[in-house]
């Protein structure tokens, strides 16, 4: 009986689609939200984002996807970003649940005479096959 079970198991197994762990989802899905805002791509900076994502900003919350796209607007103008080029140094990943992720990070501005560097703490939930930030808090 045991030898009828392990098939079964295997054959189960073979037939799921392979599914990339969150974290190299999430890494991958940051670096073409760093070249969209690099190329001066507002929309491919933006895929990331929930239609219902929040961001905390010091006077206090934009809320969708749409007002967080207004926020950053004026730094894009076509070729490039205004404020320099984007990176991000993850320093950090924690697993909430299977849909639910926490990365936190540093990001560097790197302009022709500035650098400009910050903290970010992002919430990710796995919609989809997609990873999206359902909450960005950036200082």
């Amino acid at each position: 009986m045991r030898a009828l079970l392990v098939p079964i198991v295997m054959m189960s197994a073979a037939a799921a689609p392979a599914q990339v762990p969150a974290e190299t989802a999430i890494r991958q899905t940051m670096a073409v939200s760093a070249a969209g805002w690099n190329a001066g791509d507002l929309a491919r900076f933006m895929a990331v984002y929930a239609d219902d994502a929040v961001f905390v900003t010091p006077k206090g919350l934009l809320r969708g996807k749409t007002a967080i796209a207004a926020k950053y607007q004026p730094s894009f103008r076509g070729v490039g970003n205004a404020r320099g080029t984007l990176s991000f140094a993850v320093l950090e990943m924690r697993g909430i649940d299977p849909r639910h992720a926490m990365l936190f990070a540093r990001w560097t501005l790197t302009g022709p005479s500035t650098v400009e560097s910050g903290m970010t703490t992002l919430v990710f939930e796995r919609r989809g096959t997609a990873w999206q930030i359902i909450a960005d808090h950036s200082s």
